[in-house]
């Protein structure tokens, strides 16, 4: 994904959502440790020309617009899976696109964490450098603690 978009766009920019949770069911890593996952990743696939910024949920979905143009006021496109975020950022003038996935059902982050939780294959689903991190940090164990734990909120 990150090589089609880079044939089309330099610097790329990854945003990580809901940038203030950790330890919950959803969302069970905290930003640094996202960020590290995406860091590993580029280092290894050879790729410099990019940034991760945190992005927190506001739960108020013009704040969360007006937040995004100040993180990133350059912003030229946006790639999302997420039918509200490219909606509200194509209502306020966004180029917004839905990111090219193949096999989206299973190449998700709730696809590998049930997998991790039903002791099945998960490791064929992310890239080396991911797998390398989460068996460093102790991944596994940690979607196993916070599994059913929903401290998010229900609107994330």
């Amino acid at each position: 994904m990150v090589k089609l978009i880079q044939e089309e766009h330099s610097g790329i920019r990854f945003g990580i959502g809901s940038s203030q949770y950790m330890g919950t069911e959803k969302n069970p890593f905290s930003f640094e440790e996202r960020a590290v996952m995406i860091r590993s990743t580029m280092e290894k696939e050879g790729f410099e020309d990019y940034e991760i910024v945190a992005i927190e949920d506001l739960h108020n979905d013009k704040l969360w617009v007006d937040r995004v143009a100040d993180l990133v006021p350059d912003l030229q496109v946006v790639y999302s899976n997420d039918p509200l975020t490219i909606r509200l950022l194509q209502e306020r003038g966004f180029d917004a696109r839905v990111m090219p996935l193949v096999e989206r059902d299973a190449l998700s982050g709730t696809e590998v964490r049930r997998r991790m939780l039903e002791d099945r294959d998960w490791e064929a689903l992310v890239p080396p450098a991911v797998r390398d991190v989460l068996i460093e940090m102790g991944g596994l164990e940690r979607i196993r603690r916070t599994a059913g734990k929903t401290s998010d909120t229900d609107e994330d």
